[in-house]
């Protein structure tokens, strides 16, 4: 059973890993990746992630990408974006604590912004505005 407009960006906007999917070669099938995103409905979905990696290349060439998260409990249930790339720009300490405090506890948040800054190096934000969806709850059935 396919979720509501109101459902499915709900179910966006909770803090899930998502699976990132865009096209790196139209021989192979695509780059999938898990990776820590924020969405606010009727907003757009970003990601961040190193300047220089493999999935940055890729959408940059492909100007689009795709997002799948899932849950397993109580029932089945996902949410599948796709939609054109709006903006890959420099990232920031605020939009790293925003990340950071989305998937981890708040005293360990300090800690992995600090980590991620002298050990991972900059990142940039890749923002995607989300054009299609699909979607479903296989316990509503």
């Amino acid at each position: 059973m396919a979720l509501s407009v109101e459902e499915r960006e709900r179910f966006l906007a909770e803090p899930r890993v998502g699976a990132l999917s865009v096209v790196e070669d139209p021989a192979r099938a695509p780059l999938t990746i898990p990776i820590w995103y924020q969405y606010i409905p009727k907003g757009e979905l970003w990601v961040r992630t190193g300047p220089d990696s493999r999935k940055v290349r890729a959408i940059e060439a492909a100007g689009r990408f795709s997002l799948m998260v899932q849950r397993t409990e109580p029932t089945v249930r996902y949410v599948s974006v796709e939609g054109p790339v709006t903006g890959i720009g420099p990232d920031d300490e605020d939009s790293a604590r925003e990340m950071a405090a989305r998937y981890l506890p708040e005293e360990k948040v300090d800690g992995f912004v600090e980590y991620e800054r002298t050990h991972l190096g900059e990142h940039v934000i890749i923002r995607m505005r989300p054009e299609h969806w699909l979607s479903a709850d296989l316990g509503a059935l």
